[in-house]
């Protein structure tokens, strides 16, 4: 069958490549586990050694493996992260890839190192990450749409070279491919946290949030709940902020990332040509190196939208609060008609009338 045109995503069952893909299987009692080193998609990550290959290794632990791990075992790209296995031991499954000494680009991002990076580094990491998500949606055997990109699942090679992790991971499991969806909300596009049907370019609008860690090294919608995100992005369209002394390209590729309309956002073919061509811009590392030193000056912005963002939630829970409350008077109101209506008439004023406080609302 013409592979090449069949699509894989987290929300449907994955479909085997043909009767003779196959895979190593490790044995797990020729793995020995050190530290967890982080969690992706529905399992904790582990190094650990592959003893009878002398191999270090990462091990994901699994409840269940179904069809990805033939898929894996096809793909092959320098920016994305080495399948070597899967373990099919019941109870012990779980898949090995090579391990990362340097740890993912979240936690890089985070730690005082960051703050060397340059725009010479950025290129080159906003580059690795874009090919190894061109050759899924383009040139896998197989295409790939990853719906869970972001910094936690790029992570840092020895040789300094950004991988691509923990795709495809949510259907290792039975579960709701909802239960995947938590924690990762500002990264998602629209159609993803509204559980509609996505295409590739639901992976470029998480690249765009991504290259905005890059830059900025801040947190995402930082100290906003997961679904406090999602409002403000399908119901109020907001996006990150992107500072006025980021340099306009930088600015413009974020932006077009972030369309609201898939079909609007680029593919990763055109955001490998817009990086190669802001490459050649003479004036462009000035600009930006500037900008990457000077955090002081624009971080107040990135907060100010914050502050703005939680005090607009805020206002939307109050008014939602006044609205519950309104809505219990009205029907305390109500009772108090229907009980009038079954009482008997008197010559004694009625306890309920137009001038009671039940009809005035505010």
């Amino acid at each position: 069958m013409d592979t090449q045109n069949h699509t894989i995503n987290p929300s449907c069952h994955y479909e085997m490549l043909s009767p003779s893909a196959s895979f190593v299987q490790v044995k797990f009692d020729d793995i020995i586990f050190y530290e967890n080193c982080g969690g992706g998609s529905f399992g904790s990550v582990y190094r650990a050694r592959w003893i009878s290959q002398d191999k270090e290794v990462a091990v994901k632990k699994l409840l269940k493996i179904e069809n990805e791990a033939e898929i894996l075992s096809v793909l092959s790209h320098r920016n994305i992260i080495q399948f070597y296995g899967a373990i099919i031991e019941a109870p012990n499954y779980g898949i090995v890839t090579d391990y990362a000494p340097g740890g993912s680009l979240y936690d890089y991002l985070s730690s005082d190192e960051s703050d060397d990076m340059d725009m010479g580094q950025i290129m080159t990491w906003s580059a690795d990450i874009a090919r190894g998500m061109h050759y899924l949606h383009s040139e896998a055997p197989v295409k790939v749409i990853h719906r869970d990109l972001k910094s936690r699942n790029v992570v840092l090679a020895a040789d300094k070279v950004l991988k691509i992790c923990d795709f495809g991971a949510s259907k290792f499991l039975t579960h709701t491919t909802h239960m995947s969806l938590v924690g990762t909300f500002p990264w998602m596009a629209p159609e993803v946290i509204q559980s509609l049907p996505v295409s590739e370019t639901c992976d470029t609008f998480s690249y765009g949030v991504v290259l905005w860690e890059m830059l900025t090294r801040e947190i995402p919608f930082k100290g906003l709940e997961g679904l406090q995100v999602a409002w403000l992005v399908v119901e109020k369209n907001e996006r990150l902020t992107i500072p006025s002394g980021c340099p306009a390209s930088f600015a413009e590729l974020m932006s077009n990332c972030w369309a609201t309309e898939s079909k609007e956002r680029p593919i990763f073919k055109q955001i490998l040509y817009t990086l190669e061509s802001m490459s050649k811009d003479s004036q462009l590392p000035e600009q930006c190196n500037s900008f990457l030193h000077n955090k002081a000056e624009w971080r107040c912005e990135i907060e100010a939208t914050l502050e703005r963002l939680k005090k607009l939630e805020r206002d939307l829970s109050t008014k939602e609060q006044e609205l519950k409350e309104r809505e219990r008077r009205l029907k305390m109101w109500e009772r108090k008609l229907v009980e009038q209506s079954n009482t008997p008439v008197s010559s004694s004023p009625s306890p309920l009338h137009l001038g009671s406080p039940w009809f005035v609302f505010t």
